[in-house]
């Protein structure tokens, strides 16, 4: 089971928990419609697409409102915290959720009680508290952008908006010397996968592949477009791809959807996922 959780922007903090359905235009989880526009939205619906067209089972997931309070990321932390085990997911995909060190670190001793440890990812902020908490070795697979990877190559950051570089500042010049210096700080999963003009996939601190085409960079202006690629490769991961190849499709077929679509800064997340059965058709 790929189990996926996050937080989602809306007020109230009670945990909408169940089967992720997409069909085409909206995601439900459970019996909850929940909106298909950005973040960990977009991630389960491009999972759900992914695991239908591998015929594996659906995901399931585990969201929260949280508007900013931080409500339901304690929610969601402390869930997890207390039902991982019971719970027993093959694949544990945390994305959009407060960083908190100190609950991270719950969840992560939560997930070595399972029969099995699930393979453990994390994107966005859920990345930046296994980060800056010290866990980044106990993950599977880290989906930065070039930003992020600034993060994680910062010795003393521990949160990104105390980098000591500027956080926008990264571009595809820098991404060698950003891989070197945050493996050097141990502070990378075993697989990384960079989201950018040009993707690069990493594995114990090693370039194994790289992206640049189609050249689509209407892509960078759509949200959501690099959550669908972390939901992509947890569903291939699921259905028995390695990491490495799981990534590898991902990043392929989101491109070939961008394309297909003919992807504008106003085309809606939602298109693009939808497309991603026919992009995978074309690999």
């Amino acid at each position: 089971m790929l189990l996926i959780c996050g937080t989602i922007p809306q007020a109230g903090a009670s945990l909408v928990m169940g089967e992720v359905s997409f069909d085409g235009s909206r995601l439900a989880v459970g019996n909850t419609e929940i909106p298909c526009t950005q973040g960990t939205a977009a991630l389960a619906s491009a999972a759900c697409v992914v695991a239908k067209h591998c015929g594996s089972a659906a995901p399931h997931a585990v969201f929260a409102g949280d508007t900013g309070s931080g409500k339901g990321s304690r929610l969601l932390y402390d869930y997890l915290s207390n039902n991982l085990p019971q719970l027993s997911p093959d694949i544990l995909l945390m994305h959009y959720i407060l960083p908190v060190m100190g609950l991270m670190k719950q969840v992560c001793a939560a997930a070595d009680k399972c029969g099995k440890k699930p393979v453990m990812m994390a994107d966005a902020s859920s990345m930046y508290a296994a980060k800056a908490a010290g866990l980044a070795g106990q993950f599977d697979i880290f989906t930065p952008d070039l930003s992020e990877m600034e993060f994680l190559a910062d010795p003393d950051a521990i949160h990104p908006a105390y980098i000591s570089r500027h956080l926008f500042r990264a571009d595809i010049a820098c991404a060698d010397d950003l891989i070197a210096a945050a493996f050097r700080q141990k502070s990378m999963a075993k697989t990384v996968v960079i989201k950018g003009a040009t993707d690069h996939v990493i594995q114990e601190g090693k370039v194994k592949f790289t992206l640049s085409e189609p050249d689509l960079p209407a892509l960078e202006a759509i949200g959501g477009t690099g959550d669908t690629i972390s939901g992509m490769i947890g569903a291939f991961v699921d259905a028995g791809l390695t990491h490495l190849d799981a990534a590898m499709k991902a990043l392929k077929a989101n491109r070939k959807a961008g394309q297909l679509v003919q992807a504008k800064p106003a085309t809606k997340v939602r298109e693009i996922i939808a497309a991603i059965p026919r992009a995978l058709n074309h690999n």
